[in-house]
């Protein structure tokens, strides 16, 4: 009982740790969380029900919580390492960052000189090329998902934005899979403006609200 106290306190503190991480989105904070509650969580079960053995079981308990809080979690396989690899090249010199989360998503994040004018949601000729090698590199991966996040800045109405950033995210969405990606692997959501990444006070920061960003995962198995 008293390592699993231990335990405890130690999944606090993480917790903790993740939910102040300012580099991490909403997502990842939250994927991040359920692992540490589902540790506490499996941790006291397997204490409980430890027999003779608490201190395994409670860390085998925690180890089984953490992956089901977190939503099964993803991978950083071979194969992700070298869609990151992929990537890279094929945005170098656009601005498009590419880059590894915290929970072992590759995460590309395309600014609006790339992907849409303001106002609008159909997809530009510069982006065609970068998510053209993007669904390639899907079509190579078939195990992994995608989720597509658009956002706009500031400018108009939550009833304006809302719906324009849902469409970025979609209009992405219906280019992928006119290129083989299957439709299945990829969900959307539009943020609007409620997660600026700079301020919307200068046309610069606005610009850079105006984005899309799609997560990669390979699931945990």
């Amino acid at each position: 009982m008293k390592k699993i106290i231990v335990t405890l306190t130690a999944v606090a503190f993480g917790v903790s740790a993740l939910s102040g991480c300012a580099n991490m989105n909403e997502t990842q904070r939250d994927t991040g969380t359920g692992a540490a509650i589902g540790a506490a969580a499996g941790a006291v079960i397997g204490g409980l029900t430890a027999g003779g053995h608490t201190g395994r079981s409670a860390a085998t308990g925690a180890a089984v919580g953490a992956a089901l809080g977190a939503g099964g979690g993803y991978l950083w396989s071979k194969h992700m390492q070298e869609q990151k690899a992929a990537m890279e090249q094929a945005t170098k010199g656009t601005g498009v960052s590419v880059s590894q989360t915290a929970d072992n998503q590759l995460k590309l994040d395309i600014p609006s000189d790339v992907s849409f004018d303001s106002g609008r949601y159909d997809i530009k000729s510069n982006m065609r090329p970068i998510l053209d090698r993007f669904a390639t590199t899907l079509n190579q991966n078939p195990v992994t998902t995608v989720k597509i996040i658009g956002h706009t800045d500031s400018t108009g109405s939550d009833a304006i934005n809302g719906p324009l950033s849902v469409n970025r995210a979609s209009a992405t969405r219906s280019y992928l899979v006119a290129r083989g990606v299957a439709m299945n692997r990829i969900s959307i959501d539009g943020r609007g403006s409620s997660e600026p990444i700079a301020s919307n006070g200068t046309a610069a920061g606005r610009a850079k609200n105006r984005r899309v960003e799609i997560f990669v995962g390979e699931a945990a198995r």
